[in-house]
């Protein structure tokens, strides 16, 4: 699933590609993917200009003209291609956006599990989502808030989207192995200094890996179809077997809460 330095990058490309287009038609073909209001969704969005798009955690957010905005959750394999004009059928597409200069927006996915919505304006979507860990309001401060007393074993907790948004799997692994924590750690056994480090360590994880357009270890690529460059990068995950590029004992896999884990054994105690 993309987590939040993919949706960043995607963001990006639609913001710098759709800036100002008007959507002329929708072609649905897969009518559970995109979710109007009680409206059909091609007639609900026709006519819209697009004003900007932006991330919420691992949402896209392509915002409309008129005050609403149209929330996408890609989910395992969903793809947000951009299409020059008259370019031939992008494969797995469920709904095409067409605009009236001719180019298009495909939503992709082989599975079907992502989703297009129609968010009125002002309407609180995203209040059960997490804090942005870029921004500014996600202090080592508020982090040991989430960390108090809690039994929650510190990797769940990172991938918990209600208390953090936009970290998933691989980033969870390579911010705890950047700050020398064992992922099966209880949170609230997680020391000051140790929570000074992962602080430190998911924005600067997050911050290379938007850089580098983020990791393309699946499914992902960007709103161009192009694949991102951290996967070259990683230090832990995916690299079971291998010498952890710290201490060079050999990187471990194990299982916390149903999720493939990678760690080392000697760095993370």
């Amino acid at each position: 699933m993309p987590e939040l330095p993919e949706v960043e990058t995607i963001a990006r490309g639609l913001a710098r590609a759709l800036a100002d287009k008007t959507i002329a038609n929708v072609d649905v073909r897969l009518p559970k993917v995109a979710i109007g209001n009680g409206v059909p969704f091609s007639r609900a969005v026709a006519g819209e200009r697009i004003s900007g798009v932006g991330r919420r955690g691992k949402f896209v957010v392509i915002e409309l003209a008129s005050g609403r905005s149209l929330v996408v959750h890609l989910r395992m394999t969903g793809r947000l291609i951009v299409r020059p004009r008259d370019a031939a059928p992008y494969p797995y597409t469920n709904v095409t956006f067409e605009f009236t200069d001719g180019t298009g927006l495909c939503f992709a996915d082989v599975r079907q599990f992502g989703r297009v919505r129609i968010v009125e304006a002002g309407e609180r979507w995203d209040a059960g989502v997490g804090i942005e860990p870029l921004s500014e309001a996600f202090t080592p401060e508020h982090l040991a808030a989430l960390f108090a007393r809690r039994t929650t074993r510190v990797k769940v907790l990172l991938l918990d989207q209600r208390r953090i948004a936009g970290i998933g799997n691989i980033y969870a692994c390579e911010a705890l192995w950047e700050a020398g924590i064992r992922p099966s750690l209880r949170a609230g056994k997680v020391t000051r200094a140790a929570r000074s480090r992962l602080h430190a360590a998911l924005r600067s994880v997050l911050t290379r890996a938007i850089e580098m357009r983020g990791s393309s270890v699946d499914d992902y690529v960007d709103a161009d179809g192009l694949r991102g460059g951290y996967q070259n990068v990683l230090s832990v995950y995916g690299r079971a077997g291998e010498p952890c590029p710290r201490c060079g004992q050999p990187i471990v896999r194990t299982v916390i809460a149903q999720r493939g884990t990678w760690w080392c054994r000697a760095c993370q105690k």
